[in-house]
């Protein structure tokens, strides 16, 4: 495991002491107890449909966007899609309005999810896996800006997951928001445009459409490089 430098967001390491370990093991079962309880509360209370939250929303005044971002920003702790919040601020606020509330509200998710990944599950998994994740961490540490804003970009990659695995790597703070804030710009004005378009055909409909084909198609096409320099490594 490569030693993190001076002024960087992961922890230093607290020791090999039989209770550190427990500790390390007691934060990471938080973590993962938080998220699933965050996974079946939204399972047992689902997303309403487009309608429900348009109708809700429509008439809220003032105080909407506020609830609207706090609402979406918890849902991204859940591994749950939240496309369907994307389209409907769209539909709800309009497309200059919409894509602030919902990057707002993603980026107010990204940062929890990381910080939560980073304080309760980064211990255990430096203290537990060593030098496996030693070239993970060297990599993130090299390119973390390029390589976050490469998985932001490819709107089928789950966010939530990206978030919490993030903040259990070495990767450094500001390297992820600002990799995150650009990242998910494109995906977020496609989702929110097909939202403003009200899902009829015209220019929005067709520009949403196409933002997240072209996206899906250049992380499709940018895996497939990566494999196939992978098994030429490998040879």
């Amino acid at each position: 495991m490569t030693t993190p430098e001076k002024g960087s967001d992961t922890p230093p390491s607290t020791g090999s002491t039989p209770n550190a370990r427990r500790r390390a093991i007691w934060r990471l079962g938080l973590l993962l107890v938080l998220v699933a309880a965050s996974a079946i509360a939204v399972l047992m209370f689902p997303i309403p449909p487009l309608e429900e939250i348009r109708g809700f929303f429509g008439s809220s005044g003032w105080w909407g966007p506020a609830v609207f971002i706090l609402g979406y920003a918890a849902l991204t702790l859940a591994p749950v899609p939240k496309s369907v919040l994307s389209v409907a601020a769209g539909l709800v606020f309009g497309l200059a309005a919409g894509l602030a509330v919902v990057f707002s509200a993603a980026m107010l998710g990204a940062v929890a999810a990381f910080w939560l990944g980073r304080l309760l599950g980064r211990d255990a998994v430096e203290r537990f896996t060593g030098a496996r994740v030693g070239k993970i961490d060297e990599l993130l540490h090299r390119r973390g800006l390029a390589a976050m804003i490469g998985v932001r970009l490819v709107p089928v990659l789950p966010f939530t997951v990206i978030n919490y695995a993030a903040g259990l790597t070495s990767l450094r703070w500001r390297p992820y928001f600002l990799g995150t804030a650009i990242g998910i710009l494109p995906g977020t004005l496609s989702y929110v445009t097909l939202g403003a378009s009200g899902l009829q055909p015209g220019w929005q409909l067709y520009l949403g459409l196409g933002i997240l084909a072209l996206l899906t198609l250049a992380g499709l096409m940018a895996a497939g490089q990566r494999r196939g320099k992978a098994k030429a490594a490998d040879v």
